[in-house]
């Protein structure tokens, strides 16, 4: 089981990045996914999720309204667009799946560092 997540980077405020997490070693589209983050000296935190069965999502309220969430089953990825980005979003971000949203995350990728700077 693996899963692998990219896309991070330095972005100035205001701006945009996609992270994408691909998935392996299991059948993917059988498990809701969801991205979380961590700052340094702050607990992780659960950002999104989206369910395996109809694609419902849900979103924490410091992302709602700024981060996307979507799934490909084809490609086993899990992409999160993430706009209107601001400084405290400067985290390590990290996926994972679980058998449904709402229920604790089993499967973890290794992260992604996103920092937002001007």
């Amino acid at each position: 089981v693996q899963l692998q997540a990219s896309g991070g980077g330095l972005v100035q405020p205001g701006g945009s990045l996609r992270l994408s997490c691909v998935a392996s070693g299991f059948t993917f589209r059988d498990y809701a996914a969801g991205w979380f983050r961590q700052a340094p000296g702050k607990e992780r935190e659960w950002l999104s999720c989206i369910s395996s069965y109809d694609g419902s999502t849900y979103y924490g309220d410091s992302v709602k309204g700024r981060f996307t969430i979507s799934r490909d089953n084809g490609k086993n990825t899990v992409s999160l667009q993430m706009n209107s980005l601001k400084p405290e979003d400067t985290a390590v971000y990290y996926c994972a799946t679980t058998v449904s949203c709402g229920t604790e995350f089993d499967f973890w990728g290794q992260g992604t560092q996103v920092t937002v700077s001007s």
